[in-house]
Order: structure tokens, then C-alpha cells, then sequence
């Protein structure tokens, strides 16, 4: 019977977003650096040990001629040639696959480069077909109160560099049901019906006969969606609908 194994030379990477110039990979087991594969058949971990000069990766398989070499990575890559078979099976047991490093797959990285391109291009479809109404919502949630100093053309440019460079939040905050509603809240800050006091950290109403505080916003969360989100209780829906009156009758 032929042997219908493959054997193609390999690279690997660092998972890191900035690669040291030289990292070197545990390579043998050690109680600082464990490593040990499970063997699901025994139901026992097995300790590995790269050795050059021997055909298993599993130190129990290795006899007492072993040849210990490091593992490095250079610029945060490593390559292993087809006839170094045993340093390829210690590296795809190597517990530390899939999260400090990774076998290099041009097919699966094309794949994702792709699904990343169709999402930019997607994003940047649906950011040109807005209706202008939708255009201002969608920006004063991802561009700042300050697109309503701007003109629609700016607006337009800049709305689309954000789909094409935040594809995928620009989606989800489309797609978002409480756009609408922080939209509005930004409305109600822009029309003087409520304003912040204390560094931004209290929401206020400012109307004519009503200066009480309506919330403080936790610190670090986005003041427009705490206050969204406070219309959508039931204590904060009949300010929400009175605010509202007043917008539409400011408008009319």
C-alpha cells in the first residue's frame, strides 16, 4: 500500500501584533514550562520534547541519544522544511498552538482577507445608499454632535471612510434598534431641553420650570446611551414622550 502522506514544508508565526526580532519556543517539557499532550486514546498526558535526531515528538518514545536544539522565531517567523517532519508533529502538539503561535495558511488567510474586504466594501454600499435622514443619525452616534456644523457632502466623506475602516461597528450601529432613540437624545441635547453639569458626569433638565437632575451617567459609559436607555424604563417614558412634543413643536 502506498503512502499517501504529503509532506510540504511549513512556516509558522507569532500571534503577536508586534514580533520580537527572536523569540524562543518552549521545547521540552519542564515543570516552568509544562508541556503535555493528552492522548485521548490512553486518556494520559504525555510530555513533549523536541530532539532533532529522533522520530517522535514524545519523550517516553525517544531513546537516550536525544539531540536538544531551541525552537526561534526570527522577525516572528519560523520555517520547517518537509524532512524535519518531527519538529512540524511537536509543533501541531504543542500546547501553546493557536495562541502564541500558528501554522501559516495562505488559503484560510486569503478566505479571511476576502470576508474582511466583502464586509468593508458591504459597509461602504450601505453608507453611500443612505437617506440623508439616516445619514445624520447614523453619524451623530459614530462622528459626535459636531456633523450638524458640518455639510452634507463632509458628512458623506466622512461616514463612508468609517464604514470602510470600521466595517463591522458601522453595520452594527445601523442595525442597532436604539439608533433611532440616541439620535433623539442628541436632539434634546442640541435643542437646550437637557445639558450636562459636573464634567459631563449629570444629565439635567433645562426647561423653562424644570432644572431638576435626571441622572448621573456611570463613568466610563457613553452619557446618549445611559440616557436612551433611561427613556426606555418605564420612569423615563412619559419624560420621553413630553420631550418629544416639544422637539416636533419646536420643528413645526
Amino acid at each position: 500500500m502506498k503512502n499517501t502522506n504529503k509532506f510540504v514544508d511549513k512556516f509558522y508565526r507569532l500571534k503577536r501584533d508586534s514580533a520580537p526580532l527572536s523569540f524562543m519556543l518552549a521545547s521540552r517539557n519542564s515543570r516552568r514550562f509544562p508541556l503535555l499532550h493528552f492522548d485521548e486514546t490512553e486518556g494520559v498526558n504525555k510530555p513533549l520534547r523536541y530532539a532533532r535526531n529522533q522520530r517522535s515528538p514524545f519523550e517516553e518514545e525517544q531513546d537516550g541519544n536525544a539531540i536538544l536544539e531551541p525552537i526561534v522565531f526570527e522577525d516572528g517567523v519560523l520555517f520547517v522544511p518537509k524532512q524535519n517532519q518531527v519538529l512540524q508533529k511537536f509543533l501541531h502538539l504543542h500546547p501553546q498552538n493557536g495562541s502564541i503561535f500558528e501554522e501559516v495558511d495562505s488559503a484560510r488567510d486569503a478566505a479571511d482577507e476576502l470576508e474582511i474586504v466583502e464586509l468593508e466594501l458591504e459597509a461602504q454600499i450601505v453608507a453611500k445608499n443612505l437617506n440623508l435622514e439616516k445619514l445624520l443619525s447614523v453619524s451623530r452616534i459614530l462622528l459626535g454632535t459636531g456633523v450638524d456644523k458640518m455639510s452634507t457632502t463632509e458628512i458623506k466623506r466622512d461616514i463612508l471612510l468609517y464604514a470602510k475602516q470600521e466595517p463591522q461597528d458601522f453595520i452594527e450601529t445601523l442595525n442597532d434598534p436604539m439608533l433611532e432613540l440616541q439620535d433623539t437624545v442628541y436632539k434634546f441635547f442640541d435643542a437646550g431641553y437637557l445639558a450636562f453639569r459636573n464634567n459631563q458626569r449629570d444629565v439635567y433638565f433645562n426647561l423653562p420650570k424644570n432644572k431638576k437632575k435626571m441622572l448621573t451617567v456611570p463613568f466610563g459609559e457613553d452619557a446618549n446611551f445611559i440616557v436612551a436607555s433611561y427613556f426606555q424604563s418605564e420612569d423615563g417614558l412619559e419624560t420621553f414622550k413630553g420631550l418629544s412634543k416639544r422637539l416636533k413643536d419646536k420643528d413645526n
